[in-house]
């Protein structure tokens, strides 16, 4: 999968892993190597042997993994030991080694329309389980608008600017404004600074 953040990368690979009744094994390249690539392959192929579940192998950032990295997940992938997903923000024809290419289908993904990153905001707010639903929200259609174009098409900022809006807010219940939208994507942009 390749394309820019927030765009539901990780969620497509999560939803092809129930879909498929794979179990799903998440790694980040940024933050592993062959030792733990091995580990889940290994683990991959032991439950593969005794009759269980295909699994499918997420590798965020995978072009963070150099050309040797890269080459270990091979020889499984093409015996189907595992199902490879990889994520990547870097056009993986100049990131991902050709012998992966050659047995990969690339999907590029897109920046999020403004229309559906508003849908997503208001799901969130109405969500009672996973969402801020179980707090009472106005939200201005100023707010809204703003945050549909500042997130530039990433899921991930907006709604993180509409959770840090709506749990710093001291009022209750939260009037979502334009000024408040302004203020939380601010001190997003201030945390990650």
């Amino acid at each position: 999968f390749y394309g820019p953040p927030g765009t539901g990368k990780t969620t497509l690979a999560r939803l092809l892993a129930t879909e498929t009744k794979s179990r799903f094994r998440q790694i980040s390249a940024v933050a592993s190597g062959v030792k733990q690539l091995r580990e889940i392959l290994d683990e991959a192929h032991d439950e593969l042997a005794t009759g269980g579940q295909k699994t499918l192998l997420f590798v965020d950032e995978i072009h963070r993994f150099n050309r040797a990295q890269q080459d270990v997940l091979l020889p499984d992938v093409e015996d189907g030991v595992a199902i490879l997903v990889g994520a990547t923000t870097s056009n993986p024809s100049f990131a991902v080694n050709s012998s992966l290419i050659s047995r990969s289908r690339i999907f590029q993904f897109e920046p999020l329309e403004p229309s559906q990153i508003k849908a997503l905001i208001w799901r969130a707010l109405a969500d009672e389980e996973r969402g801020l639903g179980r707090y009472e929200v106005t939200m201005d259609d100023d707010a809204l608008d703003f945050l549909a174009e500042v997130c530039d098409g990433d899921a991930r900022r907006a709604l993180s600017a509409l959770e840090i809006g709506v749990l710093s807010s001291t009022e209750r219940p939260v009037v979502y404004s334009r000024r408040l939208a302004e203020e939380s994507v601010q001190r997003k942009a201030l945390e990650y600074d």
